[in-house]
């Protein structure tokens, strides 16, 4: 299990680098996955050029992004040869519905048990929480993005928080639950 949960994907050097660290391989022959499912209003379709170029930011050539939009499930075999999943922000319900709907859900569980990779941007990340029906269940707690402070940085205690609250300079790191989790901030 490798997750990344940010209010505002790779914006500094010290999340960049973390994701570098849990990606383990050269960008160059990275495989990503881009969901810019959660963007259906005009403020998130604005950042999605900014989402993308996190990924071009950090070595991974534009060919080797595969966008999805989650109108169907992917082909399995697809998922194999995925490095990453990057998850753009905009609204979380309208994305967890897509996921349920399309038969994602079980994929994306599979990929992420299977030692996967994802990065999750805004409603990107509150997917994995608890705030809403039908979650994926990674995170038992409420998740809050965007805030003005974030609510602890360091190692992760289980069972977390009531609500946890990340900035826009901060990084929820999960590379095993609960025995590694930690949250970076500049």
């Amino acid at each position: 299990m490798r997750l990344m949960l940010t209010s505002c994907g790779l914006e500094t050097e010290k999340i960049r680098d973390h994701f570098l660290k849990m990606l383990g391989k050269d960008p160059r022959d990275t495989r990503a996955l881009f969901i810019p499912t959660a963007a259906i209003d005009a403020d998130a379709i604005d950042v999605l050029p900014k989402c993308m170029e996190d990924l071009l930011k950090c070595g991974i050539p534009k060919e080797n992004i595969r966008v999805f939009d989650l109108h169907a499930d992917i082909p399995e075999e697809v998922m194999k040869t995925i490095d990453v999943i990057y998850f753009c922000g905009g609204r979380t319900a309208y994305l967890l519905e897509r996921i349920n709907d399309s038969g994602f859900r079980e994929t994306l569980l599979s990929y992420i048990r299977e030692n996967g990779f994802v990065i999750g941007v805004s409603a990107g990340s509150i997917i994995f929480a608890n705030n809403l029906p039908g979650n994926l269940g990674i995170v038992d707690t409420k998740l809050d993005v965007h805030c003005e402070k974030s609510s602890f940085t360091g190692r992760a205690d289980f069972p977390l928080i009531s609500n946890l609250k990340l900035s826009n300079t901060a990084a929820m790191l999960i590379r095993d639950m609960p025995e590694d989790a930690e949250v970076i901030d500049d």
